[in-house]
Parts: C-alpha cells; sequence; structure tokens
C-alpha cells in the first residue's frame, strides 16, 4: 500500500498490548507514534491465560471509540507471535512504551528476541509523558475496584464501561470467560 502524494510505503506500527483497560498512557503513546507512522495498529494480544476485566470486544470497541475520527489508527486483535502478526501486517515497527527505567530491561529483552525472529521489523520504544508514568491498567483496575476514582488516568470511555460493569454486578467482581 502506498500514499497517493509520493509513492513509498506505508510506514505501519503495531502498538501491541492487552489494552485491559486502555488508560492515557497508552492514548498518549498512540499519538505521538502517529507522528512517526503513517498508520498504527493497535494489536490487542488474546490472552486465553488471563482473566480480563473487559472481553476482547469490549476493547476493541473502547479502542476504537476513543479514536473515533481517526483514519490512521487501526484496532485488531491476534494470537500467536507479536513479529508474524507484524509481517502479516507488512508493518516496519512494533511501538512499545517505557514508563520506567524497569520497563526497559523487559522491553530490551523482547526487542532483541522480535529483531532475532524478523530482522525487518524494528522495535521502536517512546518513553510515557511523566504526567503517566505511575499509570498502568493492574494499578487502575485495583484503584477502581477499592473504590477509588480512576477517570484521571483513563479515557471517559474506560471509565464509564467500568461504573456499567460495577453495576452490572452489583459492585462484585466481573469475571469474562
Amino acid at each position: 500500500m502506498t500514499t497517493v502524494t509520493d509513492q513509498r510505503p506505508l510506514r505501519t506500527a503495531i502498538f501491541p498490548g492487552s489494552f485491559d483497560p486502555l488508560t492515557n498512557g497508552h492514548v498518549d503513546i498512540i499519538r505521538r507514534a502517529l507522528r512517526l507512522f503513517d498508520q498504527v495498529v493497535v494489536g490487542i494480544l488474546v490472552n486465553v491465560s488471563k482473566e480480563p476485566t473487559f472481553t476482547i470486544d469490549e476493547r476493541v470497541a473502547i479502542v476504537r471509540e476513543v479514536f473515533q475520527g481517526e483514519a490512521r489508527v487501526e484496532v485488531e486483535t491476534f494470537e500467536g507471535l507479536l513479529v508474524d502478526y507484524a509481517r502479516r501486517r507488512k508493518a516496519t515497527a512494533i511501538v512499545r512504551g517505557l514508563r520506567a527505567a524497569s520497563d526497559f530491561e523487559y522491553e530490551l529483552q523482547m526487542a532483541h528476541m522480535n529483531r532475532n525472529l524478523s530482522p525487518t521489523v524494528e522495535t521502536v520504544l517512546l518513553m510515557t509523558d511523566a504526567s503517566n508514568t505511575f499509570i498502568s491498567s493492574r494499578l487502575v483496575k485495583e484503584v477502581f475496584s477499592l473504590g477509588g476514582e480512576v477517570g484521571a488516568f483513563v479515557p471517559e470511555a474506560v471509565e464509564r464501561r467500568l461504573h456499567e460493569a460495577r453495576e452490572a454486578t452489583r459492585g462484585g467482581p466481573r469475571v469474562v470467560r
């Protein structure tokens, strides 16, 4: 696929994750990746070993709602090796966010493995905005489950769905199967 103006191949990046739930940190990384790439594919990993808060379809819908009107953001699910998915999508890069130095060691190891498996796919590490360094999906879920407000850490679509899920279970835990 090429652009109309310069006939060069589109630069597509994959931003992979579980996004359970999508946080403001994720949104920031996606928006910044759009400055570097022509297209960003948010690849939501199907991981049957995890018990998610939101179903895979709900997570896809949330990301689509948050990026409604941004044609350069696509949302898909994938299974298997990330580099295989990146090759299928003809992506030139995998984008990952770094919150702290502790993330770097893990991401470096993964980048080296991915590069070994697929030398044509680069890994681009973007540092999160300082305001998002402490935000993680796990912490958002924990704070919310204990009655805390999470609106400053997640898009409105996520906060609304968290409240809907709480009301649907009358405040009890929600387990998606």
